[in-house]
């Protein structure tokens, strides 16, 4: 039986996968403004982290004695500085797809990590996003199917971060909910900020200068983020694991449909061919895992 607020919970995680799906658009729009994607990310982060304590700030207490919480913050940092960066500067379906074979990272990062095997239905899952991954960087010359420059590296990077976010996660499910919320938060602004900064110094980057007719787009994309990630908290809280990954898919649709629409990506039958495959891999992962017969 459905349990009563499922379809609310199935709602926000598809309003988070909305958020995500069209977030390269303001990306890009602030950085035809002059605001780098590394700045937006740190303002984005700044907003979410003041509204979210003025409204819960004893979630600082709540993070002391987990020192596991930095590394969190690492990590969620990189992925939201390499998939911010990435959709900015790159063909948005091909970034979202390398972004997504995050299922393949998570099969190989809970072996060591959560003490998980592989096995042979993932194994084939892994393979077959693989091939999917060749196919989308096969740059149809008849080269090596390699990352063809900044773009693919920050998604792939992105994705393996996001993978090893999520493996944190199910270590740190005892800590507070919130915590690690304000963990991810932190990261995010920390990590874009200090990066942006260095590359300020070395003179690879513009100032964080905004002008004024950026700072509204800045505050709604600021607020949609913080929506997003309430919405996820909600939904993932109150829908099996399985059903959250599913439904979080979406936002390769949403992030396809709308770069393709303003022309900021190219849906050729080659890459369309090679998003099948990953996206079956990460249809294949979604689905529950037969129980295993007991043995005499």
């Amino acid at each position: 039986m459905v349990e009563r607020g499922s379809g609310r919970a199935a709602a926000a995680l598809v309003l988070n996968a909305l958020v995500w799906g069209l977030s390269w658009w303001p990306f890009r729009e602030l950085q035809a403004l002059g605001l780098h994607p590394l700045w937006a990310t740190g303002g984005v982060y700044l907003l979410s982290l003041i509204v979210m304590l003025a409204f819960r700030p004893q979630t600082l207490k709540e993070c002391a004695g987990h020192a596991a919480l930095w590394l969190l913050a690492l990590v969620a940092g990189l992925t939201n500085i390499g998939f911010n960066w990435a959709v900015s500067i790159g063909d948005v379906v091909r970034v979202v797809l390398l972004f997504y074979l995050m299922p393949a990272w998570s099969l190989l990062l809970a072996w060591p990590l959560l003490g998980e095997r592989p096995t042979v239905s993932g194994l084939l899952r892994l393979a077959l996003a693989l091939a999917g991954v060749v196919v989308v960087l096969d740059p149809g010359t008849g080269g090596w199917p390699l990352p063809q420059g900044a773009a693919d590296w920050l998604a792939l990077g992105a994705g393996f971060c996001f993978a090893f976010t999520n493996i944190l996660l199910r270590k740190l499910e005892q800590v507070p909910p919130w915590a690690r919320v304000l963990a991810m938060f932190g990261g995010g602004l920390v990590m874009a900020s200090a990066t942006a900064a260095a590359g300020w110094g070395a003179g690879l980057l513009p100032p964080p200068l905004l002008p004024a007719a950026g700072v509204l787009l800045a505050l709604m994309l600021g607020l949609a983020f913080l929506g997003g990630n309430i919405a996820l908290q909600y939904g993932a809280a109150r829908l099996p694991a399985a059903a959250t990954s599913l439904i979080m898919l979406s936002e390769v649709v949403f992030a396809s449909l709308s770069s393709v629409a303003l022309g900021a990506a190219d849906f050729s039958p080659r890459i369309a061919l090679g998003a099948g495959l990953i996206l079956l891999a990460a249809l294949w992962a979604c689905l529950p895992a037969r129980p295993r017969q007991a043995t005499q």
